[in-house]
């Protein structure tokens, strides 16, 4: 089994970096994880390099497997304060220690999850956080998931069963409830293997502002995404 994400043109990753409502609402309640030295796994174009920042945030170190986005990614992300990036996988990182390792949207591209992340908490500093936000409910895979690569969906049980031993899971939560009719839509009547950009703008316009409101009332007990932060306890 391969610890490296498998290939997609990034395509997709432009759509969703129109998405205003939906970064603002995963920032909101990753920032309160995130501080140190970070590491960010599988950054993409780097369009969420920035948002990752807090005023607790020493440093980034940003990180992509593939070459040409990740020479992409270094362009968009070389003149913000304190980041530094390059081409890499969480294997190629030695000689380094961080407070927080971040993955998101990523977990989902790699095939063996369990290794990656027991790699991954390997890097952490004593009292460190891992992090990964994926997509949620298996229920849900589509012909999309399959079209960027993506092994699995995840519910609390299997992200649970991720948990890098001796680390102790600090959270686990879903976020956008609302947007589970958008995905379940596709999984059932559209199958489409990539969403417009009209699409995703609606969702991002409407849905998520919605699920903002309701998640907290039902609990975060269902949703599109799955939220989980473990910690390396001292």
């Amino acid at each position: 089994m391969s610890n490296k994400p498998l290939p997609y043109d990034g395509s997709t990753l432009e759509k969703f970096s129109y998405t205003r409502n939906w970064k603002s609402y995963w920032t909101s309640a990753l920032h309160s994880y995130i501080a140190g030295d970070v590491l960010e796994v599988g950054a993409g174009l780097g369009t969420n390099t920035d948002l990752i920042k807090n005023p607790q945030v020493r440093s980034i170190h940003s990180i992509e497997p593939d070459e040409a986005l990740a020479a992409r990614m270094y362009d968009a992300v070389r003149a913000i304060p304190g980041v530094t990036a390059g081409a890499g996988t969480i294997c190629s990182v030695s000689g380094r220690l961080f407070d927080s390792i971040v993955y998101i949207d990523v977990l989902e591209h790699i095939e063996d999850d369990k290794s990656e992340l027991a790699q991954a908490f390997h890097l952490l500093r004593p009292g460190g956080r891992l992090i990964v936000l994926a997509p949620a409910l298996q229920a849900l895979y589509s012909p999309f998931d399959k079209a960027i690569g993506h092994y699995r969906r995840y519910a609390r049980k299997s992200l649970q069963s991720c948990t890098p031993p001796p680390s102790r899971l600090e959270k686990l939560a879903y976020l956008d409830c609302v947007g589970l009719i958008a995905s379940g839509a596709n999984r059932l009547i559209l199958k489409q293997s990539s969403p417009s950009l009209r699409q995703i703008l609606f969702w991002d316009k409407y849905m998520i502002p919605l699920s903002r409101i309701l998640d907290p009332l039902i609990g975060h007990r269902l949703g599109k995404s799955i939220l989980a932060v473990w910690v390396r306890d001292e």
